[in-house]
């Protein structure tokens, strides 16, 4: 058994024809092993091994990993190593459309029988989720577990002329505003009431003023803040292991200096400090989960659409889909509004190629959209 305890399906034996010690798509004797899993889980949990040092990424891996065992063995009757082109095939049908059993909040978030789908997968992210596994069977090839990849038969689909991507997923500035003053607005009477209203309000201005992602906020400690020339960053190590520099504005570390008052610490930070830039509720030095920082965000729009939801209920819904990846594209997609060059929203997010950070560019599309219908208008 493999002493890397990242699947839950690792607590569960598998009966032999489907643990994979004989898969038909095991590799044969004389292929040169990388790796010395013999089973199927070893073998996946190996495969996780390589991203513990990245937790959102571990995080997302794991949970397509768990997801093609259970369908795999419970679906399927085979093991993860007899799946042929057939089965990724009849497995993205499965993500389409998945049956009701597996989508019952009866089953809960947590342990070795729940939920691993909250309902049918929209195509971009049934993409996502079969290029994350196709990485996971070429890893399992190049070790010498495998003889080869049913995911290698996959034809690139190509995006359609003229299809470029838009990112939807924001608020605008108005929106957001609204947001920020409805927080506002939350009851302070008890000391309970106080320490989740001075979080979220933290929490809201950190995510947009730096464009973290939810695994960065949380990771992020005092120890990361740098001042240079009376300027302060923030250092980041992010998605893949990519550094960078965050600008702070003189506004965010106010509201730092705010937030670290209520908590009881000197207002100026200590840079020689490991202290969260995101504390416990009550103020505790334990760094957060990036699942928890995501769960805050949650909380927040969830009450602010809660009390929006009478007056105006389609911004309600809206606000209800929220995560923390959206304060991301929102704070991306208002520095393009607000004309800062690109090259410098993509050093911000940490973007490798200039061509994703393009995709936040909206203020180009408003302006085609006014001078087109402003000209039809004229014509009539």
């Amino acid at each position: 058994m493999t002493t890397i305890p990242l699947l839950s399906a690792a607590a569960v034996t598998l009966p032999a024809p489907l643990s994979g010690a004989h898969g038909t798509n095991r590799a044969g004797t004389q292929t040169p092993r990388q790796i010395a899993a013999n089973d199927d889980v070893a073998a996946i949990g190996l495969w996780l091994a390589e991203y513990m040092d990245s937790p959102h990424t571990l995080r997302s891996y794991r949970k397509e990993a768990e997801r093609l065992l259970a369908w795999a063995t419970q679906v399927r009757g085979k093991a993860v190593s007899s799946l042929t082109r057939e089965d990724v095939l009849a497995y993205e049908a499965f993500l389409a459309d998945p049956p009701a059993a597996w989508c019952d909040d009866a089953l809960g978030r947590r342990g070795d029988h729940r939920r691993l789908l909250a309902g049918p997968l929209s195509e971009r992210s049934r993409r996502q989720a079969l290029g994350i596994l196709a990485g996971l069977f070429q890893y399992l090839v190049r070790g010498g577990y495998l003889a080869g990849s049913p995911f290698a038969l996959q034809p690139r689909r190509q995006r359609r002329r003229g299809a470029t991507p838009r990112i939807e997923r924001f608020l605008d500035q108005p929106l957001w505003q609204d947001v920020l003053v409805e927080v506002e607005r939350w009851p302070q009477g008890t000391l309970r009431d106080r320490q989740r209203y001075e979080r979220a309000r933290w929490v809201l201005r950190l995510l947009y003023a730096t464009a973290l992602r939810a695994s960065e906020a949380a990771q992020a400690h005092e120890g990361d803040l740098r001042q240079v020339r009376g300027r302060w960053w923030l250092h980041v190590v992010g998605k893949g292991g990519v550094e960078g520099r965050i600008p702070l504005s003189d506004a965010l570390m106010q509201d730092y200096a705010r937030y670290r008052a209520f908590l009881g610490p000197p207002a100026q930070p200590d840079t020689t400090n490991h202290r969260p830039l995101i504390c416990g509720i009550a103020g505790h030095a334990q760094p957060l989960t990036s699942t928890a920082v995501y769960l805050i965000v949650k909380d927040v729009f969830r009450r602010v659409a809660a009390a929006w939801e009478a007056r105006h209920p389609e911004r309600a819904a809206q606000l209800r889909r929220v995560t923390t990846h959206w304060l991301r594209h929102t704070a991306a997609s208002h520095q393009a509004d607000d004309g800062m060059p690109l090259h410098h929203i993509q050093q911000n997010l940490r973007h490798s190629s200039i061509a994703t950070t393009s995709i936040y560019l909206h203020t180009e599309d408003d302006a085609r959209h006014a001078r087109t219908t402003a000209s039809a208008q004229e014509a009539r």
